[in-house]
């Protein structure tokens, strides 16, 4: 198991994105961008995959303890940052519109149709000849 594996199961365990993985990192000061941080959770044969080096796992370890105990300043209860969290998932979830997109589409109920649209056929507009009659003459008679 690698630092990546290591990576993804933390992301799914927790329920977190990427905008939210790059805000834990910022809290250790260690910066880097959703698209550095989304080639991570690829696949190993996928062209942008980026190993997961000691130092940017290290670094969201120690973010993530921060953000889930707080400081000592000002502490947290870990399993309500993660209730948060996911609510905040759900309703995001919830919010999202569906793509068109998607390989899986609802049934159609019967009793609705999609209104189709009536044809309405072009203006009389004159015709544009794209290719001028062209007689040959190769030589022969």
């Amino acid at each position: 198991m690698n630092n990546n594996d290591i990576f993804k199961k933390l992301r799914v365990a927790l329920q977190l994105r990427d905008d939210q993985i790059e805000d834990i990192l910022k809290l250790v000061d260690f910066r880097m961008s959703k698209g550095e941080i989304g080639n991570f959770f690829r696949n190993a044969d996928h062209p942008k995959y980026v190993e997961c080096g000691d130092q940017v796992l290290r670094n969201f370890l120690n973010g993530l303890v921060i953000h889930l105990r707080g400081t000592k300043e000002n502490p947290k209860n870990a399993m309500d940052v993660i209730k948060q969290n996911q609510a905040e998932v759900k309703v995001k979830s919830n919010l999202k519109p569906k793509s068109t997109s998607d390989k899986t589409t609802l049934p159609k109920k019967e009793n609705q149709s999609t209104p189709k649209k009536k044809f309405i056929p072009k203006k009389n507009t004159p015709k544009v000849v794209v290719v001028e009659k062209v007689k040959f003459k190769n030589g022969k008679k």
